[in-house]
């Protein structure tokens, strides 16, 4: 009987661990793609945070592991964005607003990109689009979390519609 024991404790042991540690996934962005974004977009509107990221950009490497994983930074992007991944670079067809972007060599780089972006291809790159996917702005390069907050805020919680960058963020210096 001791010997059964002996076995069972540690199988026992070894299954509530696993349990537990399923039941605590780690909290992370709900990134999306392009096809996602807009079956959602029809069904229950949001704004849109577009992460654009080439494989080989190191900031964006730097970006991913820093900023978006910050518990904040996750939490208020879930909450009123939808996320969207976009390889700069992709050779897929992409659809976009009942329109078909293809990857363009003399820009190496997808027309939806480019169309984002402006033209001006620079890495990584935060998209902002409203609730009907038109751009409110774009914001380049690496962004640290608490850099990050802030803009996340301004327009998540539509304070761009109330008053410009400049008084939001000395409103919100003020606060703390």
């Amino acid at each position: 009987m001791y010997k059964k024991m002996h076995f069972v404790i540690p199988v026992l042991i070894f299954l509530v661990m696993s349990k537990l540690c399923y039941s605590q996934q780690k909290n992370e962005v709900k990134w999306l793609n392009i096809q996602e974004l807009e079956a959602l977009q029809k069904k229950n509107p949001r704004k849109v945070l577009i992460d654009i990221y080439t494989d080989w950009c190191g900031w964006c490497k730097t970006m991913d592991k820093k900023t978006y994983q910050n518990e904040a930074v996750i939490n208020i992007i879930n909450k009123n964005y939808y996320a969207v991944k976009l390889d700069a670079e992709t050779k897929d067809k992409l659809m976009f607003k009942g329109k078909e972007y293809v990857y363009r060599r003399d820009y190496r780089s997808n027309e939806l990109a480019v169309y984002l972006l402006n033209g001006q291809m620079s890495y990584p790159h935060t998209v902002f689009l409203d609730e009907s996917l038109e751009m409110l702005t774009s914001v380049p390069g690496f962004v640290n979390a608490d850099e990050f907050i802030p803009i996340l805020n301004y327009f998540g919680g539509d304070f761009y519609k109330k008053m410009k960058w400049g008084e939001y963020q000395s409103r919100t210096k003020k606060m703390k």
